[in-house]
């Protein structure tokens, strides 16, 4: 491979197309990434790139990635970023828009908020970025899997992309979770972390989501075994027991099982607190009401 960056090695073949017209001359977005190139480029982080050309350099593009750290908003644009410095607009929880800092940063990067409550409204933005050519890109897993496993995938990347008529880029990060993920460590000094991110062959939509869902998800767990494969031949050998290595390969990280639980226990905690909130916040009103 070679480096076509301080953070960036590609296959040899690989070609950087010219900036796209619009998106290359976007600046607050194009500037974040900058600033994000910087940081991770002091973390001596370094990348191996694959599929890249299967980033299309002016069409719109579902972008359908795993999840295993909090990088991942970050490296899965790397592959766009390297075709002509496109941008993608990820859908995340409208819970973090409304964060001040973090909320203007995506509101300014023009990303897509989720509310549950109105999932519809959340659909139709994305559709439309979709359709106008634009990238969208989506975690099918809802959140961070600690198994670092392909956990359950809801269907509605492949809904979304089916309506907006635009294919579904498997894509997948392998490493991140080394560095910023959900119950282990932070690693966020110079650790030289190696990562792999792969995009896979375009995946034409049916119109059977559910099958849609499916094939995606094969295509992503044939690109995850491969990452893993070169990751252990270039980096490895990995002693036993590693807190960011899956249970399947030798790690301690939860099982795929053990992790759906966990899950389940969090959610369950978190509406528990939601609900005593407002039952609180009802007997406020209530107290108020009585003076």
């Amino acid at each position: 491979m070679r480096r076509i960056h301080r953070l960036f090695n590609v296959p040899d073949d690989f070609e950087r197309p010219k900036p796209h017209p619009v998106e290359s001359k976007e600046r607050f977005y194009q500037g974040i990434i900058g600033g994000f190139k910087k940081i991770m480029q002091a973390q001596g982080l370094q990348f191996y790139v694959h599929g890249a050309e299967n980033v299309p350099t002016e069409d719109g593009a579902l972008f359908v990635i795993n999840h295993t750290g909090y990088y991942d908003f970050i490296i899965a644009g790397i592959g766009p970023h390297l075709r002509g410095n496109r941008l993608v607009r990820f859908m995340a929880k409208k819970e973090v828009f409304d964060m001040k800092v973090v909320g203007s940063l995506m509101h300014g990067m023009k990303h897509v908020p989720v509310d549950r409550a109105a999932g519809a409204a959340s659909i139709t933005e994305a559709v439309k970025w979709l359709r106008s050519g634009g990238f969208v890109g989506i975690f099918p897993e809802s959140t961070i899997s600690r198994s670092f496993e392909l956990s359950e995938f809801k269907s509605g990347a492949a809904r979304i992309a089916d309506e907006a008529g635009v294919p579904m880029i498997p894509t997948v990060i392998w490493g991140s979770q080394r560095i910023l993920t959900k119950g282990l460590k932070k690693n966020l000094g110079r650790s030289r972390t190696p990562i792999i991110v792969s995009y896979g062959e375009p995946v034409t939509t049916t119109g059977d989501a559910e099958r849609d869902t499916e094939r995606v998800k094969a295509a992503m767990q044939e690109l995850l075994e491969r990452n893993r494969e070169e990751y252990a031949e270039r980096f490895g050998p990995f002693p036993q027991g590693l807190d960011w290595m899956p249970a399947s390969l030798g790690g301690s990280a939860p099982t795929l099982e053990e992790a759906t639980e966990i899950l389940a226990r969090e959610r369950a905690e978190k509406q528990a607190k939601k609900q005593k909130a407002k039952e609180a916040e009802g007997d406020g009103e209530a107290e108020r009401g009585r003076r």
